[in-house]
């Protein structure tokens, strides 16, 4: 048999889960085929894989089948999760958190694996990189798990509100509905890993959201603060922000430092944050590119196509 049509055949416990292994119209045996260049075929309880690349395909596939065994649900997200962790040389995406009791969070590339590590070794950690990378996504996710583990009582969602200055005490409403427009992403995200239970632990002020300049004269003890948008605080900002970490407390910064809304779109407070502490104990730093976009696809060649004509 030449090594085109050399085969590997797996045979998993029943054909049950084997429909959601496939997906729909086998749209994930698909994916593997057209990134991969193999065949996949199934019958009954057995899948044959086909071609070069057969033993990666495999491990994808073995890995992506644990996941259902497990009660998780498989989307072409997870497909082409597994491919990134393959191809940097590992055969699955390690780093499962659980964040509420039926909510699983894994990472979907080696580069967000290595940021869910520093989120575990650290107590500060700064996640920096374009957007679509999950930065903000998995600081959420990271919180949500303190919180179900109950080694923190609240997380504290922050984010500069530049395009609000000094008119933020005109918006009408209190002082979450003046600020809503500027946090939801932050909303949105812990929502996708909390579900329903965001809404309730925002109401019972264990998720609490404040635009940075409320956070100062604060000590935050036993929470998570989650500092999204970065690049938009100033030196004194981000200095003050840094010295509110309270005992047993963790902080998560995220920003991109290209998308700057500061005079000249310089990110003065992140660059000098991260010029003096990187190196510093208790501090970790993940750099996140466009290779990271763990969005649509095309996210990443946009991020790339703009990244090319500034010179970054």
């Amino acid at each position: 048999m030449s090594a085109k049509k050399a085969q590997t055949t797996l045979e998993f416990p029943g054909n049950k889960l084997l429909a959601a292994l496939g997906g729909a119209h086998e749209k994930n045996f698909a994916r593997l085929e057209q990134v991969l260049n193999v065949r996949i075929t199934s019958r009954g309880n057995l899948v044959a894989v086909e071609g070069t690349a057969r033993e990666r395909a495999a491990a994808i596939l073995k890995s992506l089948y644990a996941r259902l065994e497990a009660g998780e649900n498989i989307t072409m997200a997870e497909v082409d999760a597994e491919l990134r962790f393959t191809e940097a040389g590992r055969a699955a995406a390690p780093g499962a958190i659980r964040t509420s009791s039926g909510r699983v969070t894994r990472p979907r590339s080696p580069a967000q694996a290595a940021y869910l590590d520093l989120m575990r070794a650290n107590p500060l950690v700064f996640g920096i990189g374009p957007a679509g990378t999950g930065k903000t996504y998995l600081a959420a996710a990271f919180g949500a798990h303190l919180l179900q583990e109950r080694r923190i009582e609240r997380i504290i969602l922050s984010r500069p509100a530049i395009e609000a200055g000094e008119r933020l005490g005109f918006l009408p409403g209190d002082l979450n509905e003046k600020i809503d427009p500027y946090l939801r992403p932050l909303h949105d995200a812990l929502f996708d890993v909390l579900g329903d239970k965001a809404a309730r632990l925002r109401d019972q002020g264990v998720i609490e959201v404040a635009p940075l300049a409320f956070m100062r004269g604060r000590t935050l003890s036993r929470a998570f603060v989650i500092l999204d948008e970065a690049q938009n605080a100033t030196s004194a900002q981000m200095k003050m922000a840094l010295t509110r970490l309270g005992e047993d407390s963790q902080m998560v910064i995220t920003g991109d430092r290209t998308q700057s809304d500061l005079p000249g779109g310089r990110a003065e407070g992140l660059d000098e944050a991260l010029a003096i502490l990187e190196g510093v104990e208790g501090v970790g730093i993940a750099r996140f590119s466009e290779a990271d976009v763990v969005r649509h696809p095309l996210v990443g060649r946009i991020v790339a196509a703009y990244n090319k004509k500034s010179g970054h």
